[in-house]
């Protein structure tokens, strides 16, 4: 067989199509790329009580990233351990503060799988409840006892720059911030120094699959350190623009299987 290769995969807008769901053809795919000796993970900015299901449905055997790299677990391994890096609660609480003098709509703290709204909020409990998180809704300053695994801040499409600039002025040295894209415009926050390349790297270093031999594939700014990692960092069709420009290639959009028609054309996997 060829080199054994680690195939990353970020879930919403690259490994999955716009309904949630993986295709028939990219399972075939990754599931003949693992029968040559191929190994395949997920690296997602979900937790992974919304992940879980799928790293089921593809049968994997891998380390699974989480929370941007925040949190790294082994789900078939419990004695691989678990790598949780949350923020300082002390630092949460002071981002709840600070977002007083600004115009949003919610903040939500995660702490692995419990959740907590700084307001009640039908439609995004709805949208969180996967997975059956405990969920306590309430003033975080008050509610928050435990350092969050990640913080997210819903507002406007409007506010979304001025808030980020302030948390860039102010914890620049302890956090990470990033935002999401339409429909909903949320500023993601956890600590400083993690995204998926750091997960990415504990997992290939434990299957010793080296740098030159992952192959990674990304949609958002939440990609953007495992795709510049990857010796094959691979943005989608529908990704950003900025993702397209630090890929090493671009394959077709998650709609058109871009993960299988790439990876059955690199690795030579004659599945397609």
């Amino acid at each position: 067989m060829a080199e054994k290769h680690l195939i990353a995969l970020d879930l919403d807008g690259t490994l999955l199509k716009d309904d949630k769901t993986i295709s028939d053809k990219t399972k075939m795919v990754l599931q003949k790329a693992r029968e040559l000796g191929h190994e395949v993970m997920i690296s997602t900015g979900r937790p992974y009580r919304s992940s879980e299901i799928y790293y089921h449905e593809l049968n994997l055997t891998t380390p699974i990233v989480n929370f941007n790299g925040a949190f790294v677990h082994h789900p078939k391994k419990s004695e691989w351990g678990a790598f949780h890096s949350p923020l300082s609660v002390d630092v949460a609480k002071d981002i709840v503060e600070a977002c007083s003098d600004f115009t949003f709509h919610n903040i939500i703290a995660e702490v692995i799988d419990e959740v907590y709204f700084h307001y009640h909020d039908e439609k995004l409990i709805e949208i969180f409840h996967m997975g059956n998180p405990q969920v306590t809704t309430g003033d975080l300053r008050n509610f928050l006892k435990d350092s969050p695994t990640s913080m997210l801040i819903h507002t406007d499409e409007e506010h979304v720059d001025t808030i980020r600039q302030h948390l860039s002025d102010v914890h620049a040295e302890v956090i990470d911030h990033r935002s999401w894209a339409a429909p909903f415009h949320v500023i993601e926050i956890i600590k400083h120094g993690l995204n998926k390349a750091v997960g990415l790297k504990k997992a290939a270093d434990y299957l010793q699959i080296p740098q030159d031999r992952i192959i990674a594939f990304g949609d958002e700014d939440n990609d953007l350190e495992m795709l510049e990692y990857a010796r094959y960092g691979v943005a989608m069709g529908n990704g950003i623009d900025q993702v397209k420009t630090i890929a090493k290639d671009i394959t077709l959009s998650n709609e058109e299987d871009g993960v299988a028609v790439y990876l059955n054309d690199l690795l030579n996997l004659k599945a397609l």
